[in-house]
């Protein structure tokens, strides 16, 4: 799916756009704290003995979910590498984690989490680097953990926050 033009412009003026279920959300781009907390998690992503699935991961790329929203993950897991290269995949994610910027917890704590799982996303991981907490959604179940921790994913994947 081609990315509407003004997503292109909201990334010039530095503003990450996404749209949630019809909502559009905004966020200025990533501190160097967020960034070098989303580089130690994507490094820790591991592929499990005997997993079939590769641990592919992305960083902050849209994702077009079967809905039709568009979110940037700070680090999305897929067990194949997406075939998309120009506009936003649309494979949807094993697992999303998301790193907790200032101002903005309510987008990943409270907005984030029920969308990812309600679009088929198996493990939503979110992560405050403040406050080191570790929340881990599954559709079962949801953990309030303490950083660091050694996540098995559903997937074959595992990742320690």
């Amino acid at each position: 799916m081609p990315l509407d033009p003004k997503f292109l412009r909201a990334e010039e003026l530095g503003i990450r756009l996404e749209i949630v279920s019809g909502l559009p959300i905004w966020e200025a781009h990533p501190v160097w704290k967020h960034q070098k907390a989303v580089d130690r998690i994507r490094a820790a992503i591991a592929v499990a003995t005997g997993s079939a699935c590769a641990c592919v991961h992305a960083s902050d790329v849209y994702v077009q979910f079967p809905d039709g929203s568009l979110k940037r993950p700070d680090v999305a897991i897929f067990c194949r590498e997406p075939s998309e290269t120009e506009d936003a995949i649309s494979l949807v994610p094993e697992a999303v984690i998301e790193v907790v910027s200032k101002g903005y917890e309510a987008k990943d704590l409270e907005i984030g989490p029920p969308f990812y799982l309600a679009q088929g996303v198996k493990d939503v991981i979110v992560f405050d680097p403040t406050s080191l907490l570790v929340l881990h959604a599954r559709r079962e179940k949801t953990l309030r953990l303490t950083s660091p921790q050694l996540i098995a994913l559903e997937c074959g994947c595992s990742v320690t926050v």
